[in-house]
């Protein structure tokens, strides 16, 4: 079974978010551009602050729970495809198809309440 490890937060500046979060985490961001900023919190989780305006699927405006979601790493892109294909089986409604976007390989599904779930398999360097 996997597990979330990543909480995705949707902000107007990711800047001014990191510099937010880094006062109140007590710590800098491991990953900073203009439209995401990352930190890795204790026990393994990690927190990203995505810029609203570059999410992929786009959120509508006004859209009830559409300001974050939970994300599942995974090793490799064959692992992406399995869970898209036990998602799929499962009948999450899938709201994004596999693709490759600039941080890896990934799909989106949401829950009943409509909370976004990504899975992906970042880029290696």
């Amino acid at each position: 079974m996997t597990q979330p490890n990543f909480i995705l937060l949707y902000v107007s500046s990711p800047v001014e978010s990191a510099a937010f979060y880094a006062r109140l985490l007590g710590r800098d961001p491991i990953e900073a551009s203009p439209t995401f900023a990352m930190f890795a919190l204790d026990g393994g989780l990690m927190l990203g602050l995505w810029a609203r305006h570059t999410v992929e699927p786009m959120v509508a405006p006004g859209t009830v729970n559409a300001s974050g979601e939970l994300a599942f790493a995974q090793p490799d892109v064959a692992a992406v495809d399995g869970l898209y294909a036990a998602w799929s089986a499962f009948g999450l409604t899938l709201i994004q198809a596999p693709c490759s976007m600039d941080f890896g390989y990934t799909f989106t599904a949401v829950d009943p309440d409509g909370h976004r779930l990504r899975v992906f398999a970042p880029h290696r360097a």
